[in-house]
């Protein structure tokens, strides 16, 4: 065996400067290497952020319009019921209209014939007054 100071050359220190330059080149290549992960890391994160942010615009966004279209259906049904209402009332106005307007046409036929017949009536009444003497109608 091999002593330290006993006059022989020991290996060991040369490897030991060559395992200390590898280890400083493996040290720097690994904090190279922790740099440009946590760099990637960094850029990722940030990345994140943006998405997030986006995201949290979009679902702002999303319930605005969803409040908006619950709104508008609302609205809507509203307008639908109410136009619902105003067709059936028109629907049973004109329904009575044709009514009022087959009862008028009936009444004027009815007035139109019973002026007839009384014009008829008044022209043989006059023409009967014609023939006999007045005192006869006293």
């Amino acid at each position: 065996m091999s002593v330290l100071g006993e006059g022989q050359p020991l290996s060991l220190p040369i490897n030991m400067a060559q395992q200390g330059a590898a280890l400083q080149i493996c040290n720097l290549e690994l904090v190279k290497g922790i740099e440009h992960m946590k760099r990637k890391c960094s850029e990722l994160q940030q990345l994140i952020d943006e998405q997030e942010e986006e995201k949290a615009t979009l679902q702002r966004e999303i319930e605005k319009m969803s409040y908006k279209l619950t709104q508008l259906n609302d609205s809507l049904s509203r307008k639908v019921a109410a136009k619902r209402e105003y067709d059936r009332t028109i629907s049973e106005t004109e329904v009575a209209y044709s009514k009022i307007l087959e009862s008028s046409q009936v009444l004027l036929n009815m007035v139109q014939r019973e002026a007839s017949c009384l014009e008829h009536v008044m022209v043989k009444k006059i023409n009967a007054e014609d023939t006999f003497p007045s005192c006869m109608f006293r």
